[in-house]
């Protein structure tokens, strides 16, 4: 299965980011995980710009997209709520075909966040009919580097999480 990782991070060095490199790694050769950080690189957001050609960085942003199987998000919480920049990202989405019917999931990198949870939860159901709020995986990883959140994620019972995690994925969404 091919899988598009969206970090909603715009940080440079992203907890979220880190976790979605690590399971890309131990998600290989079953799946290819492509991982996506860029969200703060896209413009913003205005139905203005969807006439005609998309801008370059939000036209690749839909190829991925499109080009995947599967999407899954992991993000961090910022002021509760979503990010400005993953909520940017999907409204560039909101009216495109990519998006309606592509399965989506979600993981998360933190004991915290719960009220963005809710509100991701609540807007992805809106926008696609194949998110499924059940398929989720969390790893408590605040304050790590990336190398020690890949060890952590190397660890047995990490890395067999992330395995059923994945095999759930494509159970779910074959």
């Amino acid at each position: 299965m091919k899988i598009l990782a969206i970090s909603g991070s715009g940080r440079a060095v992203s907890t979220n980011t880190a976790m979605l490199h690590a399971v890309s790694k131990i998600a290989a050769p079953d799946h290819s995980i492509t991982v996506f950080s860029d969200v703060a690189t896209l413009p913003v957001f205005s139905p203005d710009h969807e006439v005609g050609a998309l801008p370059v960085k939000v036209q690749n942003f839909v190829d991925l997209v499109r080009d995947n199987d599967c999407v899954i998000i992991s993000s961090p919480e910022y002021v509760r709520s979503i990010p400005g920049g993953l909520k940017n990202a999907i409204d560039w989405l909101v009216s495109r075909e990519e998006i309606i019917t592509k399965p989506m999931a979600l993981m998360h990198a933190s004991h915290r966040g719960d009220d963005m949870l809710a509100q991701l939860r609540l807007v992805l159901a809106t926008v696609s009919q194949q998110f499924s709020p059940d398929v989720f995986l969390r790893f408590k990883l605040m304050d790590l580097s990336a190398k020690e959140i890949t060890d952590h994620l190397n660890e047995r019972s990490n890395r067999s999480a992330i395995v059923e995690y994945l095999e759930n994925i494509a159970e779910h969404f074959p």
